[in-house]
Order: C-alpha cells, then structure tokens, then sequence
C-alpha cells in the first residue's frame, strides 16, 4: 500500500536524486567538454547557467515523474513495474536535458555528445532508481513484518469467504494484508474461527470504528441488486472493493493480474485508465480550465450582463451535484431559468419549457451555459471528459432502474460525456438509464485516445447547436 506519507518521501528523495544527478552531470561536463580540470579557471566556478539549471532540471525530472503516473495513490506497486517506469523516465528525462542544454554545448569530438547523454541517462537512472529501491524494500519490509497491516473486512461467513480466508492467509500474507473481522450476511453459517464484527445492519457502524483499506465482497450467494446496494453504500469510505471472480469476470477480461503470486480478485474502485494517462489527463484538465477560464473571460462577461439584464436574479447558478466516490459539490452553470423554477421541487428540462428564459435556451443550445464548470474541473470537483454528474434525487430514481449506477463513483464526473453525443439531450429518466449505459462504456474502456475522439464529437454537437 501507498499512503500519502510514502508518496511524499518518494517525492523528497525524487527531488534529491535529481540534485544530484545534475551535479555530478555538471562536474561531468567541466571536466570532460570545457577541460577546467587542465586550465586557469577552478572546476567548481559555475558557468552562468549553472544556479538556473540547477532549479529547472529538478522541477523538470519531477514533472515527468509525475506524468508516468509514479505518485498515483496505487493500493500495490510492483518491483518490476518500478523498475521500468524509472528507466522510461530516466530516458526522457535525459533527452529534454540533452536538447535544451547540452546540444549547445562547444565539443571538439561529436563522441562528447554520446558519452554526455549516456552519463547522464546512467546519473539519473541509478540515483533514483537506489533511492526508491530503499524506501520501497523498507515498505515491503513493514509489510512482510507486520510493522504495517493492511486491514481487511470480509463480507460473508460462508464457503467463500473460507477460501478468501485461505488465501489471504497463505498467499498475500506477504503484501501485509490482515483480515480485522467479517460482516454476517443473511443466514449464512459462521465458522468458529471467525470474528464476526457483525451484521448487514451493521455495516456503516463496523466501517466507521474499523481503519477498513480493502473490503472483499465473499457471499456463497448474491444477486446484483444487492451486490450493488453493499457498493453504494461502501463507496464514500474510500476503500477498496473487490470480490472473487465470477465465469463472467474470468471471460470478459475483468480480472486484473497484479502479481502472479496473489489470488485473483475483481476491484470494483480500480480505474481502467492507466496511471500515466490518468496523470496526464489531471495536467490537461488544468491546463485546458486555465486557458478556458482566460480565453473566454471576455464572452463569460459579456452572458453576465446579458443573464442579468433578461431576468432578476443571480448570474450563477449553483448546483449540488454526486461525483466522485458519492461526494457533493457544487456545480456552477450561468442562470437559464427563471428564479423559483423548481419550487415545486426537481424537474427534468424538456423543449420548449417554460420556465427557460429565451436567452437561457440560446446558451442551452451552445453549451454556453456550462462555460463556469470550468472552475469545477480546476478545483478538480470535476474533469474535461468524464459522465455528467446528476443531483441526488433523480440518482435515487435511476437506481429503481439501473441499480449499477454506483459503479460510475470511481471516476471524476466531466463537463463532456459520450451519452449526450450518443442520445441527446435526457429529458427523460428512461433516457438517463439509456445514457448511463453508455457512461459505463466509457468507465471500462477509458483512454486518452477515445477522451479525444469524445472531445472532437462534443465540438460538432456544440457548433451545430444540438446542446438541448
């Protein structure tokens, strides 16, 4: 397990390996490129470049670091996944220091350039590489010890949960893995050995007195309906849900291999998106807000007046919506609707409604009202591409129909989503459902690539005006 602690110290000593490796790269260059061992000026005199450098470089090693996905909250990590990823970024790394700095460098012999980059690939590699290869072994140490304790509630009392007792006990006890209690559920038998913590009742009292990390669904028999209601409700705890596979999940490709010695197990809270594309979609929410925010400043103003001068009002108008793990936020959206529109109480928006202003159904078409979730996807409430974050009450009616709806927690709700490019506007439930569906999709086959494509598609929808 990382813990936020560790993702800190991986941080630090990231930061002093990078130090380093400059440094030495540095000493590396006077001594071999500008021969100052040999000449009248003393070795340790910095060249004019050398303070700035020494700041930049850092900042850039950390930047890929994090752009590999390498600081991801990851529940594991694997020794040879650590490995390649520091040799991936350790490759890069060298190449932009390569070109920005020392292609310009004044070398009698072009053999300088490769035995620069190779000092510096080699720096790089092994300094950090040595710094992680310490804290992680001591993390794997802690576990293997007992020092750290990764506890775990079992769902069930039955058959299955026996044979998820057998190997957590005999194949994972070295990930650190310890099972606190179980939870009864229906009229399963419980065995003598078992701590039961207690009942389905129970179950939100046992997740607030126990420091639960993973919570392994292990019921001899459950149907969907109630497979889902344990998620909703486990899902704002932040942990890990998992269950052993079913046919279905070994068929359709569900079940993830971490470790080929580690019983198999489907976890429902593990996005599909790999880290680094998950790292690099947070860096182009920012940097995609920011610009958003600066660029259309002028025209955000500009529907300010004209929101106000339609009707008396607010401009904004603030929403509470359900995004990630079950969290509220607030959701921003410029004012389309008469004030005390919905003091009857929620309503779904249809065609020709009448309690839309006619300006209000000008930026509805054009997406224009949306313009302020902006701010949402900065603070990180929200993401560019993601499923359309709904408000609680018509969630409650979606569940009647789609009670997998919970399953869409474990990513960030965005401001662009495939369902409206696939249906429309939902102005129906039966519509929401429909949408969902495609939300799922989305969650299981998440990508850079298809976050584009989705992009792309929502920039015809808003130009042609199909936003309502």
């Amino acid at each position: 397990m990382i813990s936020r602690k560790n993702i800190v110290n991986y941080i630090v000593f990231d930061w002093i390996a990078a130090v380093i490796t400059w440094l030495l790269f540095y000493l590396f260059r006077r001594v071999v490129n500008d021969m100052a061992l040999f000449g009248d000026m003393p070795i340790f005199t910095p060249s004019f470049n050398f303070y700035l450098s020494m700041i930049l470089y850092p900042i850039m090693a950390l930047g890929i670091h994090y752009l590999s996905g390498f600081y991801n909250r990851s529940r594991s990590r694997s020794r040879v996944l650590e490995l390649l990823t520091t040799l991936t970024t350790a490759l890069i790394i060298s190449l932009l220091a390569y070109f920005a700095v020392v292609i310009d460098d004044v070398v009698t012999s072009y053999t300088v350039y490769y035995k620069s980059f190779f000092v510096l690939f080699v720096l790089q590699f092994t300094l950090t590489y040595f710094f992680r290869l310490i804290l992680t072994s001591r993390n794997y140490a802690h576990l293997q010890s007992g020092k750290t304790i990764i506890p775990v509630l079992v769902m069930g009392t039955g058959r299955m949960a026996q044979k998820v007792t057998y190997d957590l006990e005999n194949k994972l006890r070295k990930y650190g893995r310890a099972i606190v209690g179980y939870v009864q559920m229906d009229n399963e038998l419980v065995a003598d050995d078992f701590l039961v913590l207690g009942t389905m009742d129970e179950l939100e009292v046992i997740m607030k007195n126990q420091p639960i990390h993973s919570v392994i669904i292990a019921a001899d028999a459950i149907e969907e309906p109630a497979l889902y209601n344990i998620i909703n409700r486990l899902i704002k705890y932040d942990v890990e849900i998992q269950f052993p596979p079913r046919s279905f999940e070994i068929l359709t490709g569900r079940v993830r291999l971490s470790d080929v010695d580690a019983a198999p197990l489907v976890t429902l809270t593990e996005p599909s998106m790999p880290a680094w594309q998950q790292s690099v979609k947070r860096v182009f929410d920012i940097v995609v807000s920011v610009l958003a925010l600066a660029l259309f400043s002028p025209l955000m103003l500009y529907l300010a007046v004209r929101v106000k001068y339609e009707s008396p009002g607010p401009v904004l108008y603030k929403q509470e919506r359900i995004g990630k793990d079950g969290r509220s936020f607030n959701m921003y959206k410029f004012r389309t609707m008469y004030v005390g529109a919905e003091q009857n109480g929620p309503q779904l928006t249809s065609l020709h409604d009448e309690r839309i202003t006619s300006y209000g159904a000008f930026m509805r078409k054009y997406r224009l009202d949306e313009l302020p979730q902006f701010w949402n996807i900065l603070k990180g409430d929200m993401s560019v591409v993601g499923p359309r974050p709904e408000r609680r009450y018509f969630i409650n009616q979606i569940e009647e129909k789609a009670p997998y709806y919970c399953l869409i927690y474990k990513i960030q709700p965005g401001l662009l989503s495939w369902g409206p490019i696939k249906i429309g506007y939902s102005d129906t439930v039966e519509k929401m459902v429909e949408r969902l569906n495609y939300d799922i999709i989305y969650m299981d086959n998440m990508s850079l690539l298809n976050d584009l494509k989705i992009m792309i598609y929502s920039l015809e929808v808003i130009i042609k005006g199909r936003g309502m």
